[in-house]
């Protein structure tokens, strides 16, 4: 890295803290090719330093408590108007900036209904009770911590392939803080075991993270070619694991046994929810259609059955039920009889992570910035002609340990590089498991340490400092995973 040219290293920083979307579409792409080259230019600059402080506030939200949403939406504001006002006095026109705007305006439009009715059915799932029943049905049963700590690894990795790692964070984090009260070593080792398993896990599918599905949506790689990534996942999750199960206690935990109750339809729920993900997956498949289509339809057959549970409540037939019941007190009696009412969808809607929603526009509109002004062309030679592929996407993955990697998928297919089906392969591991290295690396990760700080007592249970002592563990996994992918296309890519 010292060897690297000023210029050269300029644009790979600028690599790594690009944000992320789709690329521009192709009548946007064109007008791009046409426009000044505007990186040695004054407003090139100009964007350059608003796109790092805007960044550099969003990865310290923690530091200042301020939205990660709020300095990157404002940040791609200001670029938009200072292009828009340059263009306007320059050239008197601005329609062909116009243009490229609602190129990225119009692809953020797609991820923000996909991530939206993703939530929507996670949100409905969590008011049905389902992973509530989940934590306690675990709780239930007299495993050991070290048998915990791999079963919530394991349901970690396997959940993460349909469910955003930023979710099964959250969920996997309530799960090990219930069972691991008075634990703070297994909360700890549990903790990053699962945020390993999580970007494994999301690693190989198309539906498990934003960068997979980037990769998917803009046809890099079929949807069947993932499940190439299966087995380097599996080893990048096992390896690190399988050191820190020496560390975890080997006593069973004493739990006190509860009663799972899950709300009427909960189960239909559940079947929809995998009903809308074969729908999107087969129709783009064999027919072509956009994934939004079939999510849309999943969200369509939610509602209405959210409907039917709301107007085929019978109140009074449920509290005649009660005689078969046997309850404790008038709580329990009133939990039951909110258990068999329908739900609203449009809550569902509601809970739905707008920060999270804001952050991606901001971080579309300031990557198409960068990609109309010229800087995502000018790193794609760097990265991909002057240095190999495989050392570009090897280095590309080990920084999305402190960046995220749907930001560094976005800058990397804005750069349109020519790589073959096995490179594309390489980034998509690389940049989904390279977030496990550090805490500030990965959804999951940052999701469970805001977890731990209401939960634990400073310094126990998972913490930033716990997961970098363990960090060679996780690179050596992040190495072992590339090595798998190697041998299995015969030592090349």
């Amino acid at each position: 890295m010292k060897s690297f040219s000023t210029t050269s290293t300029a644009y790979y920083l600028l690599a790594l803290l690009s944000v992320f979307l789709f690329p521009s579409l192709s009548c946007a792409a064109e007008v791009a090719a046409l426009a000044p080259d505007l990186k040695n230019h004054s407003i090139g600059y100009f964007a350059l330093a608003i796109t790092f402080i805007a960044y550099a506030i969003a990865m310290t939200e923690d530091l200042h408590q301020m939205s990660k949403a709020k300095p990157m939406v404002l940040g791609s504001a200001i670029i938009w108007f200072a292009i828009f006002i340059y263009y306007a006095v320059v050239y008197g026109s601005a329609k062909n900036v116009a243009l490229v705007f609602q190129s990225n305006l119009t692809a953020y439009a797609e991820l923000f209904l996909f991530i939206t009715v993703s939530m929507t059915f996670l949100n409905a799932m969590t008011e049905r009770g389902i992973f509530d029943a989940m934590r306690i049905l675990l709780a239930n049963r007299q495993h050991s911590y070290r048998q915990l700590f791999w079963i919530t690894g394991i349901i970690a990795f396997l959940l993460s392939t349909v469910i955003s790692s930023l979710t099964v964070g959250l969920l996997m984090g309530y799960i090990i803080l219930e069972i691991g009260k008075g634990q703070p070593k297994f909360v700890g080792l549990a903790g990053l075991n699962a945020v390993v398993a999580a970007n494994a896990g999301g690693s190989m599918s198309p539906l498990g993270g934003i960068s997979t599905f980037f990769v998917w949506q803009q046809n890099m790689l079929p949807f069947t070619e993932f499940f190439t990534l299966a087995l380097p996942c599996l080893v990048n999750f096992i390896v690190p694991a399988s050191i820190m199960h020496f560390w975890v206690n080997k006593e069973k935990p004493a739990f006190s046994k509860g009663t799972p109750v899950l709300k009427r339809g909960s189960k239909r729920v559940v079947v929809i929810f995998i009903l809308t993900f074969s729908i999107t997956i087969l129709s783009n498949v064999f027919l072509d259609m956009p994934a939004i289509a079939g999510m849309m339809l999943g969200l369509g057959i939610l509602q209405s059955f959210a409907y039917y549970l709301t107007k085929s409540e019978k109140v009074g037939h449920f509290i005649t039920d009660l005689d078969h019941h046997d309850y404790a007190d008038d709580h329990e009696i009133q939990g039951y009889i909110e258990s068999q009412k329908g739900f609203d969808v449009f809550k569902c809607i509601g809970g739905v992570d707008w920060d999270t929603l804001l952050f991606f526009y901001g971080a579309m509109m300031i990557v198409g910035a960068l990609s109309f002004l010229g800087y995502l062309e000018a790193m794609a030679h760097y990265l991909f002609t002057e240095i190999s592929p495989t050392l570009a996407n090897i280095l590309i993955g080990l920084s999305s340990s402190s960046i995220d990697n749907g930001t560094l998928m976005f800058a990397v297919l804005n750069m349109h590089p020519n790589l073959p089906n096995g490179q594309w392969l390489l980034l998509t591991l690389t940049l989904g498991v390279g977030g496990s290295l550090l805490a500030i690396g990965s959804a999951p990760a940052l999701s469970l340490l805001g977890l731990m700080k209401g939960n634990m007592k400073e310094g126990e249970g998972y913490t930033f400092t716990l997961h970098m002592r363990w960090m060679p563990a996780v690179l050596l996994g992040f190495f072992a995973s590339i090595g798998t992918l190697f041998l299995i296309h015969g030592g090349t890519l």
